[in-house]
């Protein structure tokens, strides 16, 4: 096999954000090309078609390609680039016309170090794949949703080519240049065979390849026909709950349609702390909606929040804990507020 068994993100090799906080760039900005999906996955609000209609402010579309342009030249308007520009959150992203365009546009602004996405890989084909590695793509996280046919249709409720998705994997790897790819799936559901199966299908032709575990990150949404589990987090780490969510000191999201939210978990839109039609990047990142939430969780209040306060992320899928230095950053985010405000 020649991928590396290795999840999207690095557990190794992190920044210690108590070291680094209060950041006057954000890390991670992501940004949703659309907030529409063609698959019904069971642990996603997204594809629950019914639910998304009756929520204020999604099935708003693609992102229309001059708002994106708008706050790609926000985003370089930071003192020096932020580490990823995200082109990920609700959606599957290539749905949207525009996507390759994105990618090309803010490589070519230089707004970040790196570009990267997360899709279902049902819509990639040769053609596709050339113009997205083309544009400027870094790395790419392939969605896996089972290892036939049938798997796809009773998990993601959507009748797939199998032998057709792993052939466009193929040639996007086998066409990558600078784009790393990383393949995953979620292993819980599937039998010691079918896991053997994925590194058999996907360890030749990816960068590298992981096996993840269930959780419920999505807060106020019941996961529909699968069970959490409760020995391990969704990279096999220990299950352990902290109070301060690391999130929102180096990342935020921008939807859609514009609007921003706290949190790249926000599919409800109940965490929204700007809007990118009549505010810079920048002005949100340093705006007092965000401040206040930063505060709120160096104080140890989340678990009083209506939203945060239930959010499986924080038990199940953390790679940092800054628990133990809330009350020093608190004082440095509160010391900051006043340097902004003379």
């Amino acid at each position: 096999m020649k991928a590396k068994i290795k999840p999207r993100i690095d557990l190794e090799n992190r920044t210690k954000l108590e070291t680094v906080i209060p950041l006057s760039v954000p890390f991670i900005i992501n940004v949703d090309p659309t907030d529409m999906c063609n698959f019904q996955c069971k642990f996603c609000p997204t594809g629950d078609r019914q639910l998304m209609k009756n929520t204020p402010g999604r099935n708003s579309g693609g992102m229309d390609f001059n708002l994106f342009k708008k706050l790609v030249d926000d985003i370089c308007e930071f003192e020096k680039p932020i580490k990823v520009l995200r082109l990920y959150k609700d959606g599957e992203p290539t749905i949207n016309p525009h996507f390759a365009e994105m990618i090309r546009y803010a490589k070519e602004k230089k707004c970040s170090e790196r570009i990267d996405t997360t899709t279902n890989g049902s819509r990639l084909s040769p053609e596709k794949n050339l113009e997205i590695i083309d544009a400027g793509l870094d790395r790419i996280n392939i969605s896996i949703e089972g290892v036939n046919a049938k798997q796809y249709l009773d998990f993601a409720s959507y009748k797939i080519n199998f032998e057709k998705l792993v052939d466009n994997i193929r040639h996007f790897y086998e066409n990558r240049k600078q784009c790393e790819v990383i393949i995953k799936i979620n292993g819980d559901t599937l039998s010691k065979e079918d896991q053997n199966k994925f590194y058999e299908i996907f360890g030749d032709i990816a960068d590298g390849v992981y096996i993840e575990h269930i959780m419920a990150c999505w807060p106020e949404f019941e996961l529909n026909g699968v069970e959490v589990n409760q020995q391990v987090g969704i990279y096999g780490q220990e299950i352990k709950e902290v109070e301060v969510c690391p999130y929102v000191f180096y990342s935020f999201s921008i939807n859609s349609d514009g609007t921003a939210s706290l949190c790249f978990l926000d599919w409800s839109r109940k965490l929204i702390i700007g809007d990118v039609k009549t505010e810079s990047v920048k002005d949100i990142w340093n705006g007092k909606k965000l401040r206040n939430y930063q505060k709120m969780f160096l104080m140890k209040n989340r678990k009083k929040h209506p939203i945060c306060g239930s959010c499986g992320q924080m038990t199940h899928g953390l790679p940092d804990d800054i628990d133990p230095y809330a009350e020093e950053l608190l004082e440095k985010i509160e010391e900051k507020c006043i340097t902004v405000s003379k």
